[in-house]
Formats: C-alpha cells, sequence, structure tokens
C-alpha cells in the first residue's frame, strides 16, 4: 500500500493544484466519483485490456462519470491511462480528499453508532468531538448494533472507543489470567 500512495501522491498533489485554481468543491466531488468509478473491477479489467487503445479507454472511463468533466479531468484522465495508473485513482483521490481537508483545516471522522443518531445527537457530538481533535470534522455516521451502546470514532489514525463491546473487552481482558 505505501508504494501506491507514494505513486499517487505527485499525481494527487498536481490535481489539488489544478482544483485550487478553479471551483475546488466541485472537483472534490469529480474526483471521488472517478475514484469510485476506477475501483469496479470491471473497469481495472476493460483498462488492463491489451486489445484497446489509450484513446478507447479514455473515453469509455469519462462515460461512465455522471459529474461534468473538464478539459483538465480529460487531460487527467488521458495522462493516466497513457502512464498505465489509472488503478491509482482510488488513492489519487484519497489523497486530494486529504489534501483539502488539511486545506479547511478539516478532518474526516467515521462515527459507528449502536443506534441511529438524531440530527440533535450528532450535532451536539460533532461538537464535543470538535473541541477534542481541535478541528473541523465531516462526520460519517455508520450504525452497528453489535457496539451494544455508546460510540466508536476514528478520526485519522485516532480511535475514541466509548462503546459498551469496549468497555466489555477492556474488562474481559482485566479479569482475563
Amino acid at each position: 500500500m505505501a508504494e501506491l500512495a507514494t505513486i499517487a501522491r505527485p499525481y494527487a498533489e498536481a490535481l489539488f493544484r489544478v482544483a485550487q485554481s478553479g471551483n475546488l468543491a466541485a472537483w472534490s466531488d469529480l474526483v471521488s466519483e472517478m475514484a469510485q468509478v476506477a475501483a469496479l473491477p470491471e473497469v481495472q479489467n476493460f483498462a488492463n485490456n491489451p486489445k484497446l487503445s489509450d484513446q478507447q479507454i479514455s473515453d469509455t472511463f469519462l462515460s461512465l462519470l455522471k459529474s461534468k468533466v473538464t478539459p483538465e479531468a480529460k487531460n487527467f484522465v488521458a495522462m493516466l491511462v497513457q502512464n498505465g495508473r489509472l488503478a491509482l485513482l482510488p488513492e489519487i483521490g484519497a489523497q486530494f480528499h486529504a489534501l483539502k481537508n488539511a486545506e479547511e483545516g478539516a478532518a474526516d471522522a467515521i462515527v459507528t453508532s449502536a443506534f441511529e443518531l438524531s440530527d440533535a445527537q450528532l450535532k451536539d457530538l460533532v461538537a464535543v468531538l470538535e473541541k477534542k481533535f481541535g478541528c473541523k470534522l465531516k462526520p460519517t455516521v455508520t450504525v452497528d448494533k453489535a457496539l451494544i451502546g455508546g460510540v466508536r470514532v476514528v478520526v485519522g489514525d485516532e480511535v475514541l472507543d466509548t462503546s459498551v463491546r469496549a468497555k466489555l473487552q477492556r474488562m474481559h481482558a482485566a479479569l482475563a489470567p
């Protein structure tokens, strides 16, 4: 994985510089969509077909996107295809998103709750977490009934686990011989 990240970094940084000169939000949406499409196994198999020309692969890939594709994006995809790097798009997308968050002073927060959170509960939770982590958080909420109660929050490489399951596991580890 580290090798893919290293190869993808210059592409993500170059794409981010282009996006900064335009509409960063629109670019972010486009890059996310391109990353999702490029991650599909069917697309990867198609892109690796030696019988197809680079132009055919680029045109087909771009036709799969729902977003409006700018000339810069077309050139970017053509360059990736030409260099055999279309499969890097998911990693490029992740790094692009990280660069965008860093510029905005924000971070992604993956919140896993034992129960569905209301909008008010999520707003209160995010406010507390933003104070704890010292940055603006963009939460993504999922429900996992196996947590029994509480929440588990992942921000970058930090994990805050206040779930009942985690507490039970800690108690078990402390009591087990």
